[in-house]
């Protein structure tokens, strides 16, 4: 029994293969396949990594781009308004 989820998964990529090869599917379709698995496990990993570079590279402007777009929004304006008593 497979321990990890990569390993379940593992096992559906290989089993799907050698679906593919016992049905006499073209080497260039074989081929296509096993390109398109490993396209989308790079692509994976790669938007794994995005916040960690991003976190590394501009440091920490989440709270920054939270504000900014709340300001972009109205909703910084809108709350002073509600705080501001009565003014017209």
């Amino acid at each position: 029994m497979p321990d990890t989820e990569n390993e379940v998964q593992g096992n559906d990529v290989q089993q799907e293969l050698m679906d593919m090869i016992i049905a006499d599917e073209s080497p260039a379709t074989i081929s296509d396949r096993i390109k398109d698995m490993l396209f989308a496990k790079s692509a994976e990993r790669v938007d794994n990594f995005k916040p960690d570079v991003a976190a590394d590279t501009f440091g920490d402007e989440a709270a920054a781009v939270a504000d900014a777009a709340a300001n972009i929004s109205g909703e910084v304006a809108a709350e002073m308004d509600s705080e501001a008593p009565g003014e017209e």
